[in-house]
């Protein structure tokens, strides 16, 4: 099994930034995939990005490419989403999500989940 806790969100005026922490526990050997996905009120989860074990391959949402960032500490277990230029519309709860397999933007492909953290960004 594998645990990840998210950390990191808040509230945040409009054009702040955040960064948002997942650290990953237990049978790591699981988490060579991870992404971030988020639901806001009376949405469906979606994707935000995702990278592999390497930190070569990333992959982001059209809506947060250019201001979101996503990277890795392999040796820490951890990984972070660096927000930028927020937005009202990325008020969410962030989760993130793991998989030995799988690369895609399906939540559905991801096995492990953490609780998810809230970001409310203010206009």
């Amino acid at each position: 099994q594998v645990q990840l806790v998210e950390s990191g969100g808040g509230l945040v005026q409009a054009g702040g930034s955040l960064r948002l922490s997942c650290a990953a526990s237990g049978r790591t050997s699981s988490t060579v995939n991870m992404a971030w996905f988020r639901q806001a009120p009376g949405k469906e989860r979606e994707f935000v990005a995702a990278i592999r074990l390497s930190g070569g391959s990333t992959y982001y949402a059209a809506s947060v490419k250019g201001r979101f960032t996503i990277s890795r500490d392999n040796a820490k277990n951890t990984v972070y989403l660096q927000m930028n230029s927020l937005k009202p519309e990325d008020t969410a709860i962030y989760y993130c999500a793991a998989d030995p397999l799988s690369f895609t933007t399906l939540r559905s492909a991801y096995n492990y989940w953490g609780q998810g953290t809230q970001v409310t960004v203010s206009s």
